[in-house]
């Protein structure tokens, strides 16, 4: 693996159409592997049978290149990968790190990107629940974790100090349905995909420790990451795929992808206006990501949450 490229990736999960805080992540990811001469590929992380359609792919890869985001590698769908995912499964296995738990309460979470707060299995019963961790219906696999603290570097909220012990704890790699877990996917697939930096929302600041010792237990190098200021709705809760008004089906009936564009890159502040446009006023910023490649400096974007 070549590690001396810089590799970024967009890496959503096809459960819905992107809403503007998804494309908010999708630009600066974009912005910051580009402005430093590197790729971006786009992953489909479409771990979760239930929620995961190909329509919302579809959807997805449809907006990324009308906002003009495109790719350089992929996309690579994660429900293609279940022979990978075991085989570093069972380099778990082999350090005897796994055990199998019948008390799990967040299951259906597990398979997603964990916002706000982990999703850790209870600890092992004492009735010899330590038995490996291949799921054939008995239970879920959850890794067991030392007492380590994971330090890493942010590059836009700086040093970062994790108790993997205190402040997670042992966490699902495999649900007992069989389905793989998002932190042992998603470490895997950077891995092997040769990311060599994540950008994503500072919801997910903590879970990077999760991935660092995962990734130190597998043997893989260490990649960096930088985390985003959330944008928010006028309640002051993350943009989910509820917010339908911010979603790119209702913004793409109104806005050009340009003037999306400019909007994002005024909320990053990329783009010094003195008077702030906003999607619906009549004083819009239209401007290409690949003009905002120059303009692009991780000192420039606020650190603070964004109310819309």
């Amino acid at each position: 693996m070549n590690y001396e490229l810089t590799k970024g990736r967009f890496a959503p999960s096809p459960t819905g159409r992107m809403h503007l805080g998804n494309v908010f992540s999708a630009l600066l990811s974009w912005l910051s592997a580009k402005s430093k001469g590197g790729k971006w590929l786009l992953r489909i992380e479409d771990i979760d049978p239930q929620r995961s359609k190909q329509q919302y792919a579809d959807q997805i890869m449809a907006d990324l290149e009308w906002l003009g985001l495109t790719w350089d590698e992929g996309p690579y769908y994660q429900s293609e990968r279940n022979d990978i995912y075991e085989e570093y499964l069972e380099k778990l296995r082999q350090q005897n790190l796994l055990y199998l738990s019948y008390k799990t309460r967040a299951e259906r979470l597990a398979v997603s990107a964990p916002q706000d707060a982990p999703y850790p299995c209870p600890p092992p019963n004492g009735r010899g629940e330590n038995t490996g961790g291949l799921n054939q219906g008995r239970g879920a696999s959850c890794l067991r974790v030392s007492d380590e603290i994971i330090t890493y570097t942010d590059l836009h909220y700086g040093e970062q100090r994790i108790d993997i012990k205190k402040e997670i704890g042992d966490f699902i790699v495999r649900r007992r349905d069989g389905a793989w877990a998002y932190q042992l996917a998603v470490v895997v697939d950077d891995a092997l995909m040769g990311v060599t930096e994540v950008v994503r929302g500072r919801d997910l600041l903590q879970s990077a420790g999760q991935q660092i010792y995962l990734g130190n237990l597998l043997g893989f190098p260490r990649m960096e990451y930088a985390h985003l200021p959330l944008l928010c709705n006028e309640a002051g809760q993350r943009l989910s795929k509820r917010d339908k008004s911010m979603d790119l089906g209702q913004l793409r009936e109104h806005y050009s992808a340009e003037e999306i564009i400019g909007h994002l890159a005024v909320l990053a502040h990329l783009i010094d206006i003195k008077e702030k446009p906003c999607l619906d006023s009549q004083a819009r910023f239209c401007i290409k990501p690949a003009d905002l490649i120059p303009l692009f400096d991780w000192n420039k974007v606020p650190l603070q949450d964004v109310i819309l």
